[in-house]
């Protein structure tokens, strides 16, 4: 009883709707694109010709096709719609046509009974095109409703223009259950068709979700190793703060109260900044695999490329090493940024080509450090990946946390380049210096 209480408002929900609904194209070439639009216009189109041609005397009928086709071609775009408006024409022409009449034979019953049929094969095959276009695009619980709506209309009709006839002997006649069974296996297809394509949107949805998780998910990983990085930097800081801070007192003779409390006060200051931030940092350590050695060893500098030069050298990479300008120290945080843009960057070089000769060139500017990796085309192809990296993605978040550039792509001969500018002050307070 509830079922039935909701079904005038389930069906006024679902059917009485002006929804827009295009049919999508095609995915492919141009040309390729909108072939689904001009099939059905020209399915269209010659069955309201056909109807044009073997009309008779009657010129309602090829009014009534044209009104049909024209209903098909509408439901590429408003589905719903276009589909009541073929179900008032075959109302319309079951109520004005003068029916031809076909004969068929009953099992049990008389043979040979004439039931008159009031609509034209071009006016039925319209009807289930824009059935098949409805079961493309709405849910399946509507094409339901519109394909019941559509037999009972239909059963409804026979019966008024053959009116000695029943309902069981009009459902057993060929003629009504061919149509049936026909628009039945169409309606399906176009069900199936919406199924698949649903099911491959929603695929692709999610696949892009999980690019963008694997992305959102790469970028705080680097953020989390350049924070553990870049923890030892500050902490280091933070604790010749405290000494300095310490020891002052004792360098000067007779010190006054108010300095030695200023100073204390630094110092006190300083080891609660250095308590919070191996409180918060240090669980981004704790959660790292590396051993405890690796974990509590200085963060490499500039001074440390050749051993590093040595290392990929070892593993079979050749590489050559330019230094302009005059070398200096830079800022910890520049000096390490630069170490791993480099480290980064031959990493990549050794994967993704493989026998490839490298240049490393490091240039020392007044107000920056740049930074050239290129390598040669390479002489064999490389091994696949198994998983994605994320070397680039790691040195464009150190450039742009330094405020410099970094440039990376393929060069003309084959090869690829790694170009990085980071200032050499980059987040040194006003007045301090950095050499």
């Amino acid at each position: 009883m509830r079922v039935l209480s909701a079904l005038p408002r389930v069906l006024r929900s679902d059917l009485l709707t002006w929804v827009r609904d295009p049919l999508p194209p095609m995915v492919g070439p141009r040309w390729l694109a909108r072939l689904p639009h001009v099939l059905v216009a020209l399915f269209a189109i010659f069955a309201a010709a056909g109807a044009v041609d073997g009309s008779g005397p009657d010129p309602r009928v090829p009014l009534l096709t044209m009104a049909q086709a024209a209903a098909l071609v509408a439901a590429m775009f408003r589905p719903i719609p276009a589909w009541w408006t073929s179900t008032v024409v075959m109302v319309v022409a079951a109520k004005i046509v003068e029916p031809p009449a076909a004969s068929w034979d009953i099992p049990g019953g008389a043979a040979h009974r004439v039931m008159s049929i009031p609509w034209s094969v071009q006016l039925m095959a319209l009807q289930a095109g824009v059935l098949f276009l409805v079961a493309l695009r709405v849910r399946p619980r509507v094409v339901g409703e519109t394909l019941a709506i559509s037999v009972l209309t239909g059963l409804a009709c026979l019966m008024l223009v053959n009116p000695g006839i029943g309902p069981g002997q009009i459902v057993l006649a060929p003629p009504f259950f061919v149509s049936v069974t026909a628009i039945g296996v169409l309606v399906g297809v176009g069900a199936v068709l919406r199924g698949e394509r649903v099911a491959r949107t929603r695929l692709f949805t999610q696949e892009e979700r999980t690019a963008e998780e694997r992305a959102r998910r790469t970028v705080l990983e680097e953020r989390s190793r350049i924070a553990r990085e870049l923890h030892d930097v500050v902490a280091h800081h933070m604790s010749l703060i405290s000494i300095q801070a310490q020891v002052a007192p004792h360098l000067v003779k007779d010190p006054p109260e108010e300095l030695k409390e200023n100073l204390a006060g630094i110092r006190q200051s300083a080891v609660e900044a250095l308590t919070e931030l191996r409180r918060v940092l240090g669980v981004l350590r704790s959660e790292d695999a590396l051993e405890d050695e690796a974990r509590h060893a200085p963060q490499p500098t500039l001074e440390r490329l050749g051993e590093l030069a040595e290392t990929v050298r070892g593993a079979g990479l050749m590489l050559a090493i330019e230094t302009t300008g005059e070398p200096r120290r830079l800022l910890p945080g520049v000096e390490l940024s630069a170490f791993r843009i480099i480290q980064e960057a031959l990493s990549n070089a050794m994967r993704h080509a493989p026998g490839a000769a490298v240049r490393v060139q490091l240039g020392y500017r007044p107000d920056a450090v740049t930074i050239r990796v290129v390598n040669a085309a390479p002489d064999r192809p490389a091994p696949p990946s198994s998983e994605p990296g994320h070397g680039l993605l790691g040195m464009r978040e150190r450039t742009v946390m330094l405020g410099g550039e970094l440039v990376a792509g393929a060069t003309p001969d084959g090869g690829y380049e790694v170009r990085a500018t980071l200032p050499a002050d980059a987040g040194a307070p006003p007045g301090e210096d950095t050499t």
